[in-house]
């Protein structure tokens, strides 16, 4: 809850204190835990006034969020996947993902870290981890008002990347440098949905990272595919991943999207499908402006570069713009260049990644794929 909805502030709280939320009339409504120096200042983990918010009730939601995975299908033990899902999970502020046997846990609240220890202890012998990176983010830090961290947990340290299975390729992810806890898994499912439209096509895989769309792309039956991005480290895991695989018909280029898609458009080069999947321009409400006028150039000259029958797949991870929002955008690319996109299919994230009704902003992902007529 944000400290304008309260009506103490409860600057002289100590972070990590247990309070219970009251309303003007005394009666019970929740029970969380705040932190002072937090915009996000109390954040609810109950509510029933039965619930103690201890060490037992973090293990055991732990235990219920895995539990929850097995739901979607078996365990793969050299796959990866998401295991807690912060507000999706009901353990707001703890985000955990599993690549093979070892684990990338990132805290991004400061007040639920005070169960720190026990919190991670249970994880590490739960889960039989090998090795678990656990990381504070430079950004979380600065809102929750403590210093960014990373460090090995429980003593194991890894001085290479871990390998692990996806979509039927041996991937890799470093846990001391990846985003934030390693890959993305929201969108793996993505990649091999996409991937089913793409045989005998020639590909560009804008914003790829470190190559998911575009590797899966090539390793079934696409002609060629180019992925760009901007971050020169990811392109050197996508190489690495496409060497590891045995993939002959990627390459990688670096570059900015918005000007490489550009000079395509102006050099009238056209590929037979175009996958967008840039990083989050709307991290609050006073950006979903900006960010809807800059999904709307990038997909413009994604269709520009789109014979009629090609296949546009282009996503977006902004938790602010809505879906409705988003084809809306689509809607108006297609009029403005007097274009028909017919949606084949309109996804979101992997099960793993699962949406809390009470928690919008966890509906977060978009994976709208079409054709461009």
């Amino acid at each position: 809850m944000h400290a304008h909805a309260l009506a103490e502030d409860g600057r002289d709280l100590d972070l990590g204190q247990v309070v219970d939320l009251m309303d003007h009339d005394g009666n019970w409504l929740a029970r969380g835990v705040i932190n002072p120096t937090s915009r996000l200042r109390v954040r609810l983990y109950a509510f029933d006034a039965t619930i103690e918010l201890d060490q037992p009730l973090w293990q055991a939601r732990i235990d219920a969020a895995v539990e929850r995975r097995r739901l979607s299908g078996d365990h793969e033990p050299d796959g990866a996947e998401r295991l807690v899902f912060s507000e999706s999970d009901l353990l707001s502020g703890l985000i955990v993902d599993r690549y093979a046997d070892c684990l990338g846990v990132q805290f991004t609240s400061a007040a639920l870290m005070r169960w720190k220890d026990s919190i991670l202890e249970h994880l590490k012998h739960s889960l039989d981890a090998r090795a678990m990176m656990v990381r504070v983010d430079a950004k979380t830090a600065k809102y929750e008002g403590i210093e960014p961290t990373d460090f090995w947990h429980g003593g194991a340290e890894l001085d290479a990347p871990v390998l692990y299975q996806e979509n039927g390729l041996n991937l890799a992810v470093d846990l001391r440098v990846g985003q934030k806890t390693g890959g993305y898994l929201d969108q793996r499912l993505n990649h091999l949905a996409v991937a089913r439209y793409l045989a005998d096509r020639r590909v560009l895989d804008v914003c790829c990272y470190a190559g998911g769309f575009g590797l899966v792309a090539a390793a079934r039956g696409a002609t060629s595919v180019l992925g760009i991005d901007s971050s020169e480290s990811a392109l050197a895991a996508a190489r690495e991943a496409a060497d590891r695989n045995e993939i002959n018909s990627i390459e990688f280029r670096r570059g900015d999207c918005f000007d490489e898609l550009k000079s395509m458009v102006q050099l009238g080069e056209k590929f037979d499908a175009v996958i967008l999947d840039p990083p989050r321009f709307a991290g609050s409400r006073h950006q979903i402006d900006s960010a809807m006028r800059a999904y709307g150039r990038l997909n413009s000259a994604a269709v520009d570069l789109l014979p009629p029958g090609g296949i546009l797949a282009t996503c977006s991870c902004s938790g602010r713009v809505s879906r409705a929002d988003f084809l809306n955008m689509l809607a108006d690319v297609g009029r403005r260049r007097h274009r028909d996109l017919i949606v084949l299919e309109n996804r979101g994230p992997a099960p793993d990644h699962p949406v809390a009704i009470s928690c919008p902003e966890s509906n977060y992902l978009k994976c709208v794929i079409a054709q461009v007529v």
